[in-house]
């Protein structure tokens, strides 16, 4: 039996790339709502991660939308992209984290 990884990891620059060339990308950030206010990529959704589980299907809605998900270091995103295919999303992107990240951020 062969087991294949439910999302796919992807660079900034992919990351950004996509984003410019398709407006239908959710970027997703599951880090707190501290880390996202003081920091974060210009069109991001925060959900943190420990909401996601419970939040996921009425906040992100079509599963076949492109979601990309990142998080400060890379952990969490695995995680959330672990959960989001569970819940049965099918084009889940993870970017890592916002560490590597050398485009613009914004705070508020």
């Amino acid at each position: 039996m062969f087991f294949t990884k439910a999302y796919k990891n992807i660079s900034p620059k992919a990351g950004k790339e996509m984003m410019e060339q398709d407006k239908n990308v959710l970027l997703l950030d599951v880090r707190t709502r501290e880390e996202h206010k003081a920091g974060h990529i210009p069109g991001s959704t925060l959900i943190p991660l420990d909401s996601l589980e419970h939040t996921a299907e009425t906040k992100l809605g079509d599963k076949d939308r492109p979601v990309i998900v990142y998080c400060l270091s890379g952990g969490r995103s695995a995680v959330a992209c672990k959960i989001l295919a569970g819940k049965g999303y099918t084009n889940i992107l993870n970017m890592g984290g916002i560490m590597n990240w050398p485009y613009e951020r914004v705070s508020k």
